[in-house]
């Protein structure tokens, strides 16, 4: 059993301090069993002021910086063991209060809808929230790094209630009794900027909480290295599709056919298999996994969850991709073909923005010399240039109009455009 040693907080009442320090809580139990008491508040504190009780649980943050989250893949969350990605140093211990100042100093607050009040009268679901994702990444949540604080209270958490919200709309639009599809969330996010970390945290989120996910990429369309072979042969010389990446190189029907079968996957008992891709095949040419290997999945299904590097992509006028790069003139004819095959499905987005497009090259080169220096197969710097030259060419051509006019079909009530840094940390935007 976990003993929290908290220290007043000066806006606190007596009444809450004497209460806080009177309890030793567990942070294995569930937080049903583990509530105190969070009476008045002086009107100097930022925590709106209660006449009723609500429920929280203390925790306590280091107040040190750290590395920052490096990508886990979500295959690897559901296939093997879950590992930490940050590390752990002595805390130092605050309170309740002081994680509702943290939170409402957030980046996203206002951008997801939230506000104090909402904040406050949620704080006990905040808690189990940060508690779970503390037990995903192995964190010991008495032992959080600045950092880690803002990567769970100020990111993925404030994301996650964005997509809660979203789907409540999305299932009120629904009679008592009918059969609802599950609500397809699109996330466009350049390559290694923490999409799919973002992606794996939440559908653990969802896991949680009891709700039914899905999560596919774009990754997973991508054709057979038989159908990378007649790509290539096709369009000869064109670097940009020699590779695996860009818009052509996706099986668009197995896109159709899968995104289908997942909105229809409303009924208890239905199943279906989702493809996967194995990027190690053929020295990294990549091939198309084994229908044997593809995880099995059961309606009915509340989200899924879909992530692409070009999601939202929409073509632009040819003298426009001709200026970048004149390759890119059959890229951009191939992309005419992915609103229905894609986009159409996709009923809320969230865009994680970046300022410039170099910043894909400096995220690729520190995976690769991390990998390198663990010991594993990693790509030479000369070859993490030419592999993220290959995609650069459809950054600069399409990523200004998605965040001037959002992903193709969006609606821009249910867009959610978050601006990040060159260390994959939410900032405050003007989109």
């Amino acid at each position: 059993m976990a003993t929290l040693n908290l220290l007043s907080h000066p806006t606190l009442s007596p009444s809450f301090t004497n209460s806080y320090n009177s309890n030793n809580v567990d942070y294995a139990s569930n937080s049903s069993n583990c509530k105190l008491h969070l009476w008045s508040y002086s009107k100097s504190s930022r925590m709106p002021t209660h006449s009723s009780s609500k429920s929280g649980i203390g925790s306590s943050w280091m107040q040190h910086s750290s590395t920052l989250l490096s990508t886990v893949g979500i295959n690897e969350y559901r296939q093997g063991p879950l590992y930490s990605v940050f590390p752990t140093k002595p805390a130092q211990v605050s309170s309740v209060q002081d994680l509702f100042d943290f939170i409402c100093s957030g980046p996203l607050v206002d951008k997801v809808g939230l506000t104090q009040e909402r904040v406050a009268e949620s704080i006990d679901k905040w808690l189990t929230y940060g508690r779970q994702l503390c037990r995903l990444f192995q964190l010991n949540e008495l032992y959080l790094t600045v950092a880690q604080k803002a990567r769970i209270y100020h990111y993925y958490i404030p994301v996650f209630i964005w997509c809660e919200d979203q789907i409540a709309e999305h299932r009120s639009k629904f009679k008592d009794g009918e059969d609802i599809p599950p609500l397809v969330i699109g996330f466009s996010a350049p390559q290694g900027c923490g999409k799919t970390t973002l992606v794996f945290a939440l559908d653990y989120l969802f896991q949680a909480t009891g709700r039914t996910s899905a999560t596919v990429s774009i990754d997973d369309f991508y054709l057979t290295a038989e159908g990378q072979r007649k790509l290539r042969e096709a369009n000869p010389g064109n670097a940009l599709l020699e590779y695996r990446g860009n818009a052509g190189s996706h099986d668009l029907s197995l896109s159709i056919e899968t995104l289908t079968a997942l909105i229809n996957l409303k009924k208890e008992g239905m199943k279906m298999k989702l493809p996967r891709y194995d990027k190690s095949a053929f020295s990294g040419r990549g091939d198309r996994s084994d229908p044997s290997n593809w995880p099995e999945i059961e309606g009915p299904l509340t989200v899924v969850l879909f992530e692409g590097w070009m999601l939202g992509f929409k073509p632009v006028p040819v003298e426009v991709v001709k200026a970048v790069d004149p390759q890119l003139e059959i890229i951009n004819k191939n992309l005419e073909a992915y609103y229905d095959a894609w986009d159409k499905f996709i009923k809320s987005w969230i865009v994680i923005k970046i300022k410039d497009p170099s910043c894909v090259y400096q995220w690729r080169l520190q995976a690769e010399i991390a990998m390198r220096e663990a010991g594993n197969p990693g790509m030479s710097d000369d070859e993490v240039r030419d592999f993220v030259s290959r995609y650069l060419p459809a950054y600069n051509a399409y990523l200004p109009t998605l965040y001037s006019e959002g992903p193709n079909g969006s609606d821009r009530e249910h867009l959610l455009t978050i601006e990040i840094d060159e260390g994959r940390n939410p900032i405050l935007a003007a989109v």
